[in-house]
């Protein structure tokens, strides 16, 4: 049987590519670097991150970008031994008019090297590009509308693409204006006998979210609506354990079988907030006699154990509690960053800005995929005063984390403190209540349990005591603050030098146990 979610932790907006006995799966990333997840089975059931497609800074250059800006909804495809990849690169999204430039990258090898970035337009977000029977290529994407009193999410719009000369051709046309489910994005199409089938997402992506399909006899349309749209959605039943399904894309298996990935979160128990972020899950899916996709089980929610296809069984190796620090399952906020050295036995840290900033930070963290976990480092640190820090974060963005750091004050000399930030709140829940240490060289833990987090150290790496109080992990969420959030959250090693000196902190290894 299948298990959903198929990628668990911060993995949304998936796009899957077949290549023979082959499945790839993109995801969205945000302000992480490196840019664009990509994952890989050949049963759609066992799925190992491969690696990312934007690894390079010629490739991706994040810095300045919000939290939850960067990357969205990168769109997969293949076609006569070409990967072509489509993205969004957001500048800004929290104002009235957006920054959302559009680009388009390409390679002979899932591996890459890929091409250098073409821009295509800003018109909206979510690109994606259709391959036609012909050999003709087209460009989706939503458009963004700024103007007072109309819709902001304008419609899907489509133009022809000349894969020569890497641009658009003819004029943008508005194919299809939305279900009454408004907020309409995420368009991916697909030819199927005589029709044209339009996914999209609707609904907005948190719990009204959903998946719609319309189709044309014409490419440019009109589209009608499937008649018992939306074809996928958990809205309005929160007993359901798979939450926010939508933002989903189609796939054809060799022996004609069709599945479904698409986004979907787990709530903490007695929560509406969801700390691992959006996930991936799967659903099997079937063409009927009315030549209209349904769920395979019936109805339109998600179901969170379902039938493997008709493929082999292909397990891959799991995944050690210890993974080196250059393992591509690591990732950096808005780098690659010189601050940040790492070899697969050692991570070096050079002091750099603030958990806060946008910018320049010494960072190196790990998706968070399970909603117990504990975590555990060894730090070497030798701060010289209070405006020099490292430490073990559990981070969300900019605004949402609570860090565990080894710093230096001028009374108490070495000393663990917390810094939680709440929606850019922050506190200290220490306060006076500093925890003196003899040495810098410390074991930091970090215990999820559910909505609970708990911080502890060691001095020789078996005796654990706890660092303050009990912190509250649901606050590390997209569900939570005045911000937009798309992420979810992360464990992070960290340094600061807030006196731009630069000191360095060591760190051994960082070790998962679900």
């Amino acid at each position: 049987m299948i298990k959903n979610p198929i990628l668990p932790g911060f993995n949304p907006d998936p796009s899957i590519c077949r290549v023979e006995e082959d499945y790839y799966i993109a995801t969205s990333t945000f302000e992480w670097f490196p840019g664009v997840q990509i994952h890989h089975s050949r049963d759609l059931v066992n799925w190992k991150l491969l690696g990312h497609a934007l690894r390079e800074k010629r490739l991706l250059d994040l810095v300045g970008v919000p939290s939850s800006g960067g990357i969205w909804a990168p769109a997969l495809s293949y076609r006569d031994g070409l990967f072509y990849l489509c993205y969004t690169l957001v500048h800004q999204h929290e104002a009235a008019t957006k920054d959302t430039p559009n680009f388009l990258t390409t390679a002979f090898s899932i591996d890459g090297p890929w091409s250098d970035p073409v821009f295509i337009n800003s018109s909206g977000f979510d690109p994606s590009l259709f391959h036609d029977d012909d050999d003709r290529k087209y460009w989706l994407n939503m458009v963004w509308d700024h103007r007072p009193e109309k819709h902001s999410f304008y419609g899907i719009a489509m133009q022809e693409y000349d894969a020569r000369e890497n641009s658009l051709l003819g004029e943008r046309k508005i194919i299809f204006k939305g279900s009454p489910l408004g907020l309409t994005e995420g368009p991916h199409l697909y030819k199927r006998n005589d029709y044209y089938y339009l996914l999209t997402a609707e609904g907005g992506t948190s719990y009204e979210h959903a998946v719609t399909m319309a189709r044309s006899h014409d490419l440019w349309g009109p589209y009608e609506l499937h008649p018992q749209n939306p074809v996928l959605t958990s809205a309005n039943n929160f007993t359901l354990p798979l939450q926010k399904a939508g933002h989903a894309s189609l796939v054809e298996t060799s022996k004609g079988e069709w599945y479904m990935p698409h986004l979907c979160a787990r709530p903490l128990p007695g929560t509406r907030r969801c700390n691992l972020g959006r996930e991936t899950a799967i659903q099997k899916v079937e063409w009927r006699e009315d030549d209209w996709l349904y769920l395979s089980h019936g109805g339109n929610q998600p179901k969170k154990v379902l039938t493997r296809p008709d493929l082999p069984q292909h397990p891959w190796p799991a995944l050690p509690p210890r993974l080196p620090f250059d393992s591509s399952h690591y990732a950096i906020p808005r780098g690659p960053s010189a601050s940040v050295i790492r070899t697969p036995e050692s991570l070096t840290l050079l002091g750099a800005e603030s958990l806060e900033s946008n910018f320049e930070q010494a960072m190196l963290a790990r998706r968070l995929a399970t909603h117990k976990a504990t975590i555990t480092t060894r730090l070497t640190f030798d701060p010289k005063n209070f405006q020099q820090m490292a430490g073990l974060a559990a981070y969300y963005n900019t605004y949402l984390f609570h860090y565990l750091y080894l710093s230096m004050d001028e009374e108490e000399g070495l000393c663990l403190q917390i810094h939680s930030c709440n929606d850019g709140n922050s506190r200290f829940p220490l306060g006076n209540e500093i925890i003196p240490v003899s040495t810098g060289n410390l074991y930091l833990r970090a215990i999820f349990d559910d909505c609970d987090l708990k911080f502890q150290f060691s001095e020789n790496g078996t005796s654990f005591q706890d660092a303050g109080p009990v912190l509250d992990a649901s606050i590390l969420s997209d569900d939570h603050g005045k911000h937009w959030g798309f992420t979810g959250t992360f464990i992070a090693l960290a340094c600061q030098d807030l006196t731009g000196e630069r000191c360095q902190a060591r760190f051994g290894y960082l070790e998962f146990n679900n």
